[in-house]
């Protein structure tokens, strides 16, 4: 279970940031994973792990969701929610999700339809893809190594982005 939550938190942390690259709508977005690969193990998808976060202690389930929150990421659906701000969504630049994590990402690439990106944190480094459907949804492909637990790992995500609207609910915006 821990190594799940640990490849869950590195998907979340790598993915999520890269919904606000393209000028997408500010608002409410509900981002899910699939494929994801560790070590070339496939992984469960969102749904599936967030279903076995349901079996955690109480507390340890509250102090998680906490600590997302305090990301501006909510556990939501088959996977989780994010609020971009109008700023965000309109930033020619990827915001850091967490500026105080020591991840730093630049955009490689960009055109009408997909942005290239390369990412670096303490832990883990890696480059993606993401292309636009539209300004409410997207697809990013993301592939990478990480350490965990003392060993270095590879590992690899596709994520689907979709825009639930403008309000964002008690979902907070993301600082970074």
């Amino acid at each position: 279970m821990r190594r799940v939550l640990s490849c869950f938190a590195v998907a979340v942390a790598v993915v999520s940031p890269f919904a606000q690259a393209q000028k997408l709508q500010p608002g409410l977005w509900q981002v899910d994973s699939s494929n994801m690969q560790v070590g070339g193990q496939k992984l469960p998808d969102t749904d599936v792990m967030l279903d076995q976060l349901q079996a955690l202690a109480p507390e340890q389930r509250q102090m998680l969701d906490q600590a997302l929150k305090n990301q501006g990421v909510n556990l939501h659906g088959k996977g989780v929610q994010v609020c971009l701000t109008p700023a965000q969504a309109q930033s020619e630049q990827i915001p850091m999700r967490d500026a105080k994590s020591g991840c730093t990402q630049q955009v490689t690439e960009r055109s009408a339809q997909a942005w290239k990106f390369h990412f670096s944190c303490p832990q883990a480094q890696g480059n993606g893809v993401v292309k636009f459907i539209s300004d409410r949804e997207f697809n990013a492909t993301i592939v990478g190594s990480f350490t965990a637990n003392g060993t270095q790992q590879s590992g690899s995500t596709d994520t689907h982005g979709v825009w639930q609207g403008q309000d964002c609910g008690t979902v907070q915006p993301r600082q970074g």
